[in-house]
């Protein structure tokens, strides 16, 4: 009998003993300023970029580079067969001295002319005659040396040669093939690898939304040249040397809704090459007073995302919130949430609302990188 009194008595004393607040882990939201970041592909493209065309007409007789290699500005490219430039140029030589030798004769009948006139031994008309024939042997002479130096040019042009300095590509034509310069013939390109741009486009949405920040001194753009740039390359390898932002059009690309930019990057070791895409990450502006969580303390449903608070009784709430960029591993509140409260990181799956919760290691969140 008294071993079942005594049982009873255990079990009423079990019953009646009520469970301990779970314990959770919580951090102590503290604005602080953080640079938010832009993520946006782009394509590389070379700062400069010629087209070698066929300036006159021949056969080409050799290709005098190794396709895909470097070469300086002026280097030889093409040998186009020069005899009949050479031809052009002998004719327009004998042209200019068949004009000289008309001019020195008008030259010295005019010197015949000139006291014979004086003492009225010939008629004015003459005399005027006379000049005018200077005058157009001067013309001729003129003329023909311009066709000498336009037949030289002919001439040094049978010899194509690197425009810019660059890595020159592939021959668009062998030897033996017939060019035109009517036809512009392509013969190959050049471009200059380094530095490199790489061009994106900023949706114009996001433009209005930093004009309007800036414009409620919520944020502080920096200069254009100053906004440092990062890229991913397309194996997800982050490329080492930083550029930076050296032109913003001025008007948006109705085909894109977009504004484009342009940065430009170091690139010695050629590893970035015309037309490859790349993700760019732009460097933010500095956001003061800003509020983030960390990304473990927000649950997502669909599109909507919230946060567990915990109340000054202790008292769990859940609050939808605002997402904004994400830095590194946390996220920028827009709205929700104000400073000071505490929002729970660990223990979410013990816990639902209205409960009431111990904080195990309260602590203040840890403040982001300024860039991702």
């Amino acid at each position: 009998m008294g071993l079942a009194l005594l049982a009873g008595c255990s079990r009423g004393g079990q019953t009646a003993a009520t469970p301990p607040p779970p314990e959770v882990d919580a951090v102590t939201l503290t604005p602080r300023t953080v640079d938010e970041s832009v993520g946006l592909p782009g394509r590389v493209e070379a700062v400069r970029t010629a087209e070698v065309r066929a300036r006159v007409d021949g056969i080409v007789e050799r290709r005098l580079y190794d396709e895909g290699t470097d070469v300086p500005a002026g280097a030889p490219l093409f040998a186009i067969d020069p005899r009949e430039m050479r031809a052009n140029e002998a004719s327009a030589r004998a042209a200019l001295q068949r004009a000289q030798a008309t001019l020195n004769n008008a030259r010295k009948d005019l010197a015949r002319y000139t006291p014979l006139v004086q003492r009225k031994a010939i008629s004015a008309q003459e005399f005027d005659a006379a000049q005018a024939a200077v005058r157009q042997g001067e013309a001729d002479v003129a003329s023909a040396e311009a066709v000498v130096e336009k037949a030289k040019l002919d001439l040094s042009y049978t010899t194509v040669t690197a425009p810019i300095g660059g890595r020159v590509g592939r021959a668009e034509v062998t030897e033996g093939a017939l060019v035109s310069a009517s036809q512009a013939t392509l013969l190959t390109r050049v471009e200059q690898l380094s530095p490199i741009y790489v061009r994106f486009s900023l949706p114009n949405v996001e433009i209005l939304e930093l004009r309007r920040r800036a414009a409620n001194a919520k944020l502080t753009l920096p200069q254009l040249s100053r906004v440092e740039v990062r890229l991913v390359l397309e194996d997800g390898s982050t490329y080492g040397p930083v550029g930076h932002l050296n032109f913003l059009d001025q008007a948006v690309d109705p085909s894109t809704g977009g504004l484009l930019l342009r940065a430009e990057f170091p690139n010695p070791d050629r590893l970035l090459l015309p037309g490859q895409f790349v993700r760019a990450r732009l460097a933010g502006a500095p956001n003061p007073n800003t509020l983030t969580v960390p990304q473990q303390a927000v649950q997502m449903s669909g599109e909507k995302a919230s946060v567990m608070v915990v109340g000054p009784d202790g008292t769990i709430e859940a609050r939808p919130v605002e997402l904004g960029a994400m830095i590194r591993d946390q996220f920028v509140v827009g709205s929700g949430l104000k400073a000071g409260e505490r929002v729970v990181v660990d223990g979410l799956q013990k816990i639902k609302p209205g409960q009431k919760v111990t904080i195990a290691k309260p602590k203040a969140a840890t403040a982001p990188a300024g860039k991702p």
